[in-house]
């Protein structure tokens, strides 16, 4: 099925050189014996016509995983950023969201020279030295994607650039992947016109009143590649997926069911509504375990409840929707991702412990 999907889809024309770049990278920290993660983020695009000018997509920005980014970096590991172009990026995510616009951090000094506003200058300049360790370290390795063809072939030629790192490869697949997508050879090759299709791929309907069409796109299901990972592209590493839901009564057993069908080794199960401070670890032979931001260090979550799973355990935490508008004043903001990412990183050094007993013996 991989193989009928990468002949339909040609590869992309940025592709020879993210391969270049990325096997330089990941030899170099081969060298070193450094642990490496590829990290996925932001969403895809499925393109409607050939020279593309409309296209579906998703609201994903990116947060999780270069916030993820920057943990596993201060983990130790280098990192593959394989995003979404113009999504949210290691360190300078902090100051580039339409809400925290760098221009607001900076101000003009007294001999007209652009300097930090004094009062964020602790703030950046600890970001800074961060940013500017792994450039120097050549630790961040950022490269773009934007539709889902362009995402599934980066992703399939950096697994296998990966596979000489053995366990020692981490795969940590935070983007927001399309399901469904229009294959090549039904695109439409210039601007689809409001006037003229009907059917996306179908001669236009006869008749003089063209206010009354419709676009109806005809949509193929994307072949489910992450299996691949398992048993062809990276048949070593540690591979680590997400699955999101907005139904809480689901969440965990459609995560269950992606671990049987991909045979992955973990999957983080969060619901949209609370993904900021509350996921769960679902693992093939274990029951699953909830990673939770504590009360006190949250900010408010999208939908404003203080939990949707309404599970035993965590009763006694919950508290009214007012009080968890706000964080406890002086209380600094817990990002979770400050709490997976220690985790994710502990599983991946006993999963490389295991590995490496199993070939001893």
């Amino acid at each position: 099925m991989d193989d009928d999907y990468f002949r339909q889809n040609p590869a992309p024309t940025s592709l020879p050189r993210q391969i270049t770049l990325a096997n330089a990278f990941v030899s170099e920290h081969l060298e070193h014996r450094r642990r490496a993660v590829l990290i996925t983020s932001g969403g895809t695009t499925v393109p409607l016509e050939n020279q593309t000018v409309r296209f579906i997509d998703n609201f994903s920005a990116g947060t999780r995983g270069a916030t993820s980014a920057e943990y596993f970096l201060e983990a130790g590991y280098a990192v593959i950023f394989l995003h979404r172009q113009f999504s949210l990026l290691p360190y300078s995510r902090h100051y580039s969201h339409s809400t925290n616009c760098f221009l607001d951090f900076v101000t003009e000094g007294e001999h007209g020279e652009v300097v930090v506003n004094p009062e964020y200058q602790d703030k950046m300049r600890q970001v800074s030295r961060k940013y500017n360790d792994a450039k120097k370290r050549n630790t961040l390795l950022l490269l773009p994607f934007t539709t889902i063809t362009e995402y599934l072939w980066a992703l399939k030629e950096i697994a296998l650039l990966m596979r000489p790192l053995g366990s020692a490869g981490l795969f940590f697949l935070a983007a927001a992947v399309s399901d469904f997508f229009v294959p090549k050879d039904r695109l439409a090759e210039h601007k689809i016109q409001s006037s003229e299709v009907d059917r996306l791929g179908e001669a236009p309907s006869d008749g003089p009143d063209a206010a009354g069409k419709k676009l109806v796109i005809d949509l193929d299901p994307v072949p489910k590649l992450l299996h691949s990972l398992v048993d062809g592209w990276a048949p070593e590493g540690m591979i680590v997926s997400f699955k999101l839901e907005t139904d809480p009564s689901i969440l965990i057993t459609k995560a269950r069911k992606a671990i049987e069908r991909y045979s992955h080794h973990l999957v983080i199960g969060n619901l949209l509504a609370t993904r900021k401070w509350e996921v769960v670890f679902v693992t093939p032979a274990a029951e699953e375990r909830w990673i939770t931001v504590p009360m006190h260090r949250r900010v408010k979550s999208v939908s404003g409840a203080s939990s949707l799973m309404n599970r035993p355990k965590v009763a006694s935490l919950m508290q009214s929707e007012e009080q968890t508008d706000e964080l406890e004043e002086g209380v600094p903001e817990q990002e979770i991702e400050s709490l997976i990412v220690p985790e994710v990183a502990n599983m991946h050094h006993a999963f490389i412990e295991s590995r490496e007993k199993r070939e001893d013996v």
